[in-house]
């Protein structure tokens, strides 16, 4: 297992990733990261902003998911936890808490607290997120950009 910065060279397994592991919860759908512009080119994306980080896992051989960090809310040194997914054959396995501590301990050293949004159907990932000590809210803060999450979350980093 190794995780690392993403390349432009996974842009389109990790792209396939999230937009497999959406469709087969039935939120392919406008409001969720499905659809999202910056999708097709990730390392750009997160290449280009100041204080950000894409990573993908690897098990042997293979990108099997990734997950991010990128600035929310600057002015308040908030930043967000963005696509945390993993393929089917790489759940279980503890990944997901290991992409967690790299988000999270990068996270710690350029801001306050961190934000994410989910959904309640995804049970795994929110008993993820408590565990790593994220906090439920009652509404998302203001500038999200997916509509049609209904669980949104929040960090204290220091």
């Amino acid at each position: 297992m190794i995780i690392r910065e993403i390349k432009k060279e996974d842009n389109a397994k990790i792209k396939e990733i999230i937009q497999d592991s959406l469709k087969s919860l039935g939120l392919a759908i406008p409001g969720t990261a499905y659809f999202d512009p910056q999708l097709n080119d990730l390392h750009h994306f997160y290449n280009n902003l100041k204080h950000a980080r894409y990573w993908v896992v690897e098990l042997e051989g293979e990108v099997v998911g990734g997950i991010g960090i990128a600035p929310f809310i600057e002015l308040d040194k908030i930043c967000e936890l963005q696509k945390l997914y993993l393929n089917t054959k790489a759940q279980g396995l503890g990944l997901g808490k290991k992409l967690m501590e790299t988000a999270l301990s990068f996270a710690s050293k350029h801001y306050k607290k961190c934000y994410l949004e989910t959904t309640h159907e995804l049970k795994t990932a929110c008993v993820l997120y408590e565990k790593y000590g994220f906090k439920l809210l009652d509404e998302p803060l203001s500038g999200s950009d997916h509509s049609a999450m209904n669980a949104w979350y929040l960090k204290d980093l220091n």
